[in-house]
C-alpha cells in the first residue's frame, strides 16, 4: 500500500509538471526559435540524466551500455530527442497551444495502428471506431470548429503536431524492444540527441546564447518535460502494482494544460478545442480497453 502511494505521488508530480509545458513551450518560442530551443532543453535534460545516474550509481552500466549498444541509441536519439522535438517545438511556433498540443496527444492512437503493421498485432471493429472518434476530434481543433469550410489556421502546423506523434509512436515501439536499465538507455539516447542538435546548431549558424529569458524558459523544459519528469514517471511505472492505474492520470494533463494555457499564455480557448481534446480521449480510452 505504501508503494502503490508513493507511485501515485510520482506520478502526480508529473501530471503538474507536465501541465505548464504547453505554455512554457509557447512562452519560450517569443525568445528562442525551435531549434535553440532543442538544443537547451536536450542538453538541460542530459546534465540532469547524467547526475540521476551518478545518485543511482549506475554509470558503469552507461559505459558497458555505450559500447554495446551505440547503433540503438544513435538511432533512438535521433528519433528522441532531436527529431521529435524539432518537429513538436516547430508545430508550437505555428500553432496556438490549444491546438498543438491535442494533436500531440494522438500519438496514442497512432502507436494502437502502427504495432498492427509493425508488430503484427490484430485490428478489430473497436480499434476502427477509435481511430474514426479521434480523427473527428483532430478535424474539430485543426479547424477551430469550421468542419464543413475545412478552415486551417496553419496546415503545416498541423501536419507538424500530427507528425510528431508519429515519431513519438515509432519511438515508444523500438524504445521498448530495448531492454536495457530504462535510466541507462534514456541517458544515452539523448547524449547522441544533444549530438544531433549541437551539429545542427553550428550548421545553421544558430546563437547558443541568444538571450537570458530564452535560455532560462530552455532550462525549464529541460527539467520539467523530460530529465526529472522522465525520471519519475519511470520511477512512478515500477513502483505501481499495475502500469493501468498510473497511466490513466496522465489524460488529465491536456484538460488542465487548457487551463493554464488560458492563464498565462492568455489564449482563448475554444469550444471545438475542448470537444476535440474530449473525442481524441474518447478514442484512446477505447482503444486501450481493447
Amino acid at each position: 500500500m505504501e508503494q502503490q502511494r508513493k507511485a501515485y505521488t510520482y506520478a502526480l508530480i508529473v501530471v503538474l509538471f507536465w501541465t505548464t509545458v504547453a505554455s512554457a513551450f509557447k512562452i519560450t518560442l517569443r525568445y528562442l526559435n525551435f531549434i535553440q530551443l532543442v538544443f537547451w532543453s536536450s542538453f538541460i535534460s542530459m546534465l540532469i540524466l547524467f547526475f540521476i545516474l551518478l545518485i543511482e550509481k549506475k554509470f558503469v552500466l552507461f559505459k558497458e551500455s555505450i559500447r554495446k549498444f551505440w547503433l540503438n541509441s544513435l538511432l533512438l536519439g535521433f528519433l528522441n530527442p532531436f527529431l521529435y522535438y524539432l518537429v513538436l517545438f516547430k508545430a508550437y511556433s505555428l500553432l496556438p497551444a490549444q491546438q498543438a498540443q491535442p494533436l500531440n496527444q494522438t500519438w496514442a492512437i497512432v502507436l494502437t495502428f502502427l504495432s498492427v503493421i509493425i508488430l503484427k498485432q490484430r485490428v478489430n471493429v473497436m480499434r476502427i471506431i477509435a481511430l474514426i472518434i479521434s480523427f473527428f476530434g483532430v478535424l474539430l481543433i485543426s479547424t477551430r470548429g469550421e468542419l464543413t469550410a475545412l478552415k486551417f489556421q496553419s496546415l503545416p502546423g498541423v501536419l507538424l503536431a500530427l507528425g510528431s506523434a508519429f515519431i513519438w509512436a515509432f519511438y515508444w515501439i523500438y524504445n521498448i524492444r530495448d531492454k536495457r536499465e530504462e535510466i541507462v538507455k534514456l541517458f544515452t539516447n539523448f547524449i547522441f540527441g544533444t549530438g544531433f542538435i549541437c551539429f545542427l546548431m553550428l550548421i545553421s549558424k544558430q546563437k547558443f546564447f541568444p538571450n537570458l529569458s530564452g535560455v532560462l524558459g530552455g532550462i525549464y523544459i529541460g527539467i520539467f518535460e523530460m530529465g526529472i519528469s522522465f525520471y519519475f514517471w519511470l520511477k512512478a511505472l515500477s513502483l505501481s502494482k499495475t502500469t493501468a492505474q498510473i497511466g490513466n492520470m496522465i489524460y488529465l494533463v491536456p484538460f488542465l494544460s487548457l487551463v493554464v494555457i488560458r492563464l498565462t499564455v492568455g489564449e482563448q480557448i475554444l469550444p471545438a478545442t475542448i470537444f476535440g481534446l474530449v473525442l481524441i480521449v474518447l478514442g484512446i480510452f477505447i482503444q486501450q480497453y481493447q
